[in-house]
């Protein structure tokens, strides 16, 4: 065999290859949610089916929340997602997942945060390769979904919708005070009292760091949940797991992730054209936030 066909065989060999063997977790596309079922049922029936699942698996349901007709959404937490989100900065974020139940016509869907995806975008540590293990063996993974060619890992790392948007790093500072105890006292009362009109969903603390995550409902204004999805989410495989915002509360200090970042790394496929349907979402969240963190 002369030399010339040798390198040709070799390069069939190492193309075969190239298609042949799987990628890498980090050579991957990653798309931000995971349909674990599609089919007849009402959230009614499937609620506590869900809930009991992934408690076998280990999570702990930390809060539930109805945003608007025929959406269910169950937020849960683990040891290995708060610990995972203690050694991360900023890691409060991603110390829970969202599970969604949407009722479409007479279907049901039953999806949730890809947590490969999240601890990409939130830069955090560890893989959390057994977390999305343990949601998928209790809930099921049908597809992921969300984007239609995914983002590879490494664009997700410094993600931002198009030039001059915000990044993850780019948090935005709601407001300060002299200790993390009454930080948290003050976002407490005005959840409670629905200042900006606001529920509260939740709440995770992390172990051994002053840090903590609210899961915020916003009932009302331009940048309620129901105004946006109902913008938004328009695509057959519903991403109503993208509910609810959050807020974080680390040393003091109150932040929230820009809405320019929070809404497009959830639906990175969206056009300008539609985000420009809901530009005025991203200020009004912000007004709604400030109000819980008591801005003075």
């Amino acid at each position: 065999m002369t030399s010339k066909k040798r390198i040709f065989v070799w390069c069939l060999v190492l193309a075969f290859l190239a298609i042949s063997l799987p990628l890498r977790a980090d050579e991957a596309s990653l798309k931000p949610f995971v349909l674990a079922y599609r089919g007849a049922g009402t959230i009614d029936a499937k609620l506590g089916e869900v809930k009991a699942a992934v408690e076998r698996e280990g999570f702990h349901v930390v809060g539930e929340y109805v945003p608007f007709k025929g959406v269910h959404i169950i937020v849960v937490t683990s040891d290995a997602l708060r610990n995972n989100a203690a050694n991360s900065k900023f890691g409060a974020y991603g110390a829970i997942q969202r599970i969604s139940l949407t009722e479409k016509g007479k279907d049901l869907q039953i999806a949730y945060t890809n947590p490969l995806y999240m601890v990409k975008a939130y830069r955090m540590k560890d893989s959390l390769a057994d977390t999305a293990e343990k949601l998928a063996k209790a809930l099921g993974r049908q597809e992921t979904f969300g984007s239609k060619n995914g983002l590879k890992a490494d664009k997700l790392l410094t993600y931002h919708y198009m030039m001059l948007m915000p990044y993850f790093t780019d948090q935005v500072e709601l407001a300060k005070y002299k200790s993390q105890e009454e930080a948290i006292q003050v976002v407490t009362a005005n959840l409670a009292a629905g200042k900006g009109g606001t529920v509260k969903v939740y709440r995770v603390d992390l172990p051994g760091k002053m840090e903590s995550v609210f899961g915020v409902g916003i009932k009302a204004g331009d940048g309620s949940d129901e105004a946006v999805m109902k913008t938004v989410d328009f695509g057959e495989l519903k991403q109503t797991a993208h509910l609810p915002y959050e807020l974080i509360v680390s040393n003091g200090t109150v932040y929230m992730l820009h809405g320019k970042f929070r809404i497009a790394v959830d639906f990175p496929d969206l056009t300008m054209g539609t985000f420009m349907k809901i530009s005025g979402a991203p200020g009004a969240i912000e007004t709604a936030l400030k109000q819980v963190a008591g801005e003075k």
